[in-house]
């Protein structure tokens, strides 16, 4: 009978792979070096992860914004822009700003190698889409418009979170950032 797993010891062992994943990328991850860099063994990742896929996805999950927690309680227009300026700001200077490199780096990889990684940005992307275009739905759009909407939101706020990683110009992309959300929550009105 195997032993069972350490949930402390894996709990640890997945936020020092966030972490590492944070600071040197996705593309290249590769077990023996990644398990060697946070001071473990490959056979102590399978173990615990069972593949490098699996350690991917959850390393994904447990670094995204909880977007439930953001739009589950929206119910009118103010609630709206409150929660997508919180997603702005979580993505930009907040708690996020390490790991939206992670999911840039999974999208643009999804887009080149979708065999690989197509199924695991596609998740990442409607875990992020479907709360926001529940709130849609509450504010009494369709369904199809409230998921064009939060699309809209969720794309161009991932859009200009980008730019700024590679521009570094705060002002504007926080500007934009203000425009996007302000009509996107004019659209929620409609």
């Amino acid at each position: 009978m195997p032993r069972p797993v350490n949930a402390e010891k894996r709990a640890e062992l997945l936020k020092q792979v966030v972490h590492h994943l944070q600071r040197h990328g996705v593309a290249q991850m590769s077990l023996s070096p990644l398990a060697e860099s946070i001071g473990t063994t490959k056979r102590m990742l399978l173990y615990y992860f069972g593949s490098r896929e699996n350690l991917l996805a959850q390393a994904l999950a447990a670094s995204r914004p909880d977007a439930h927690a953001m739009f589950d309680d929206v119910s009118d227009s103010a609630g709206l822009r409150t929660a997508a300026h919180d997603l702005w700001e979580a993505m930009t200077v907040g708690e996020q700003a390490g790991p939206i490199r992670m999911l840039l780096q999974l999208l643009s990889l999804a887009a080149t190698d979708p065999a690989q990684y197509g199924e695991i940005a596609a998740e990442t992307v409607e875990v992020m889409v479907g709360p926001i275009a529940a709130a849609y739905v509450r504010l009494g759009h369709s369904p199809q418009q409230a998921q064009a909407g939060a699309t809209l939101l969720v794309s161009g706020l991932r859009g200009l979170c980008q730019d700024r990683l590679v521009t570094h110009d705060a002002v504007r992309t926080d500007a934009a950032a203000r425009r996007l959300i302000r009509d996107a929550v004019a659209a929620a009105d409609e």
